[in-house]
């Protein structure tokens, strides 16, 4: 399959030669064998694979969760494996935004103070945390439910949440692990709408699924098989073809 030439934007993601090694047993397995990859500010990726093709590893390490056996990656110029455990703990916090499909919130904590909690972690005061947090509910459509509890919402409003947090420390790259896989097609749906109003030219947004409709929202297809690149271009006319290949 042909693959997509690089971006002439400022990129956001830059990964060269990048490998990881698991050891299971007596054998050596390569979640990610020598793979390059570079996404630009801006870019809405979606990236499938089949079970073990990396994909999950390739997140993993983006999100700056687990480091390359070898390789390079750098986050907007910055190459994370030179970073002490102090500043990755801050990338993490301040750079990334995660959205996961079982949502992750604190069950007894209202939609606002479960915004606020990257910025609790970040030490900022609490009128900018309470500030933030509202502004962040008002961009994800949950500015009347600011002071519900995770069980007074839908889920869809739950996932909504969740962007919220995600965004409220203005990432330079939202990571969403199958977003829409606890929810139902219309609000699934109502999800990507949010999504494409998300993307901007200051942000990066990368999507793991294996849901054909979430693929063709994206601007980018990029397929994994066994560690390596598959496929990267346009989904529109590949999607089928590529997540049953």
């Amino acid at each position: 399959m042909s693959t997509r030439s690089p971006s002439t934007a400022r990129p956001c993601v830059e990964i060269e030669q990048l490998r990881k090694l698991y050891h299971l047993g007596g054998e050596v397995v390569a979640a990610l064998d020598g793979l390059d990859l570079t996404i630009a500010y801006g870019e809405h990726v979606a990236v499938v694979g089949s079970s073990g093709s990396g994909k999950s590893t390739l997140l993993q390490i983006l999100g700056c969760l687990d480091s390359p056996t070898s390789g390079t990656y750098r986050l907007d110029g910055q190459a994370v494996g030179q970073l002490s455990e102090s500043s990755l703990a801050e990338v993490r916090n301040r750079r990334i935004g995660f959205v996961f499909q079982g949502f992750h919130l604190l069950p007894r904590a209202t939609a606002r103070r479960n915004v606020e909690l990257p910025l609790v972690y970040g030490g900022e005061s609490a009128a900018v945390r309470r500030e933030r947090a509202s502004a962040a509910l008002e961009q994800v459509g949950l500015g009347d439910r600011m002071n519900h509890r995770p069980d007074q919402l839908s889920g869809g409003q739950r996932q909504r949440v969740a962007i919220a947090r995600a965004l409220v420390t203005e990432p330079a790259i939202l990571l969403a692990d199958e977003p829409t896989g606890n929810l139902d097609s219309r609000t699934g749906a109502e999800i990507l709408d949010l999504f494409d109003e998300l993307a901007g030219p200051d942000r990066a947004l990368i999507m793991v699924t294996h849901d054909p409709a979430l693929a063709r929202r994206a601007q980018r297809l990029v397929a994994l098989s066994d560690g390596r690149l598959a496929f990267d271009g346009p989904p529109s006319e590949h999607v089928a073809e590529v997540l049953h290949s």
